[in-house]
């Protein structure tokens, strides 16, 4: 009688069933479980307790767990029945809604491999290294036992294939925060940056999620040959909003705009009267243009360049030389300086010995003063 009820027990489950056991011992390589409703004992091998590699059956379950369990096989007085078979069928269900709706979830990261993470959802997931970060990272091995946001961006249940991205949330984060900063910041909002990276024309700076370019004519106030000679990637930087371009998600920024401009104490550095040591820039017509300071040039007229009547600067001035100046006047709010070359050389013509001839004196009456002189030593001849 008990033989045919047990049979009628065997027969009654086949694989595929699902069943509720409660583990009764646990070994190294396998689980006990007795299967509610029936006489028949159960097993589930290490096998099958996980989706993920597992050294021992206690790291994953303990005596008197109740699971859910499929029978993937019937044997005479034994049934074999899978942990993990329950648990893929439930998680692929929950896979699929997550990838169809681009859900982002958290998991923690179980295990490192060659090639990338490992994460148990249910199934495995694996996270390729090109898919972790948004920038190259050396080693992998801090990951381990992180949790981190994903989400899935590849899916295949009959290959057992789950694809899993770190980078697309955080690029997706970037993307929202980046069309946010683009509607909020205004032309003349001047921000916090950091300098992301160097080229030739310019710098890209990191204003909080989006990057703005910093043309090298807005990089200082003084001429500058390589924006790699003024800032360094990583450098903290204040800039100055000069354009929003929201249908090309393009910025113009300044970092000169937050500098103090190079005549904002003019007054103090170069009072009327001071003497200034300077650099010939410019020659034209009416005179020259000496750079005094960084970004600071003065004129000095025609008629200050020197004591004799000169046709123009280029007779006496060469573009380059080093001059020495006098401040005549200063107008801060034009950003003029007036300065002179002459007042501070002699006037060659005015110096060393002089006598004060009559005033009918002339060049031409002299002259006829040594032609009569010659003509009286002639006839005394």
């Amino acid at each position: 009688m008990t033989e045919d009820m047990n049979n009628i027990e065997v027969n009654s489950l086949e694989v595929g069933n699902r069943v509720t056991g409660t583990v009764t011992k646990v070994e190294e390589k396998q689980v006990l479980v007795d299967v509610k409703d029936s006489k028949i004992d159960g097993i589930i091998p290490i096998s099958e307790l996980s989706s993920l590699h597992v050294e021992k059956a206690s790291d994953v379950v303990k005596e008197g767990d109740e699971l859910d369990l499929i029978v993937t096989k019937v044997e005479e007085e034994l049934l074999v029945l899978s942990k993990r078979k329950v648990e893929a069928e439930k998680a692929w269900e929950e896979m699929k809604r997550r990838y169809e709706t681009e859900e982002v979830f958290e998991s923690e990261v179980k295990d490192v491999v060659k090639g990338g993470l490992v994460v148990d959802l249910g199934v495995r997931g694996f996270v390729p290294a090109s898919l972790v970060e948004d920038y190259y990272v050396e080693d992998f091995e801090d990951y381990r036992g992180k949790s981190l946001t994903f989400k899935i961006v590849e899916l295949d249940e009959e290959k057992n294939r789950l694809i899993l991205s770190h980078r697309a949330v955080i690029e997706g984060e970037k993307a929202e925060k980046k069309k946010e900063l683009l509607e909020k910041i205004q032309a003349d909002d001047v921000l916090d940056g950091t300098v992301q990276r160097i080229t030739d024309f310019g710098a890209f700076v990191d204003i909080g999620g989006v990057d703005g370019l910093v043309h090298i004519s807005q990089l200082s106030h003084q001429h500058v040959e390589k924006p790699s000679d003024v800032v360094e990637e990583g450098q903290k930087v204040q800039v100055k909003v000069l354009s929003v371009d929201r249908d090309n998600e393009r910025i113009s920024l300044s970092i000169k705009e937050t500098l103090p401009g190079p005549w904002s104490d003019i007054e103090e550095k170069a009072p009327r009267g001071a003497v200034l040591d300077g650099k010939v820039r410019r020659l034209v017509s009416y005179g020259a243009f000496v750079e005094v300071f960084p970004g600071v040039e003065g004129l000095v007229h025609i008629s200050q360049i020197s004591h004799q009547h000169i046709g123009t600067p280029h007779e006496v001035l060469a573009e380059g030389e080093q001059v020495q100046v006098k401040v005549l006047d200063v107008n801060v709010n034009d950003q003029r300086l007036s300065l002179s070359i002459k007042e501070l050389k002699e006037d060659k013509g005015s110096s060393g010995h002089h006598y004060d001839m009559p005033e009918e004196s002339s060049g031409f009456q002299l002259g006829e003063m040594i032609g009569d002189k010659l003509k009286d030593l002639n006839n005394d001849k």
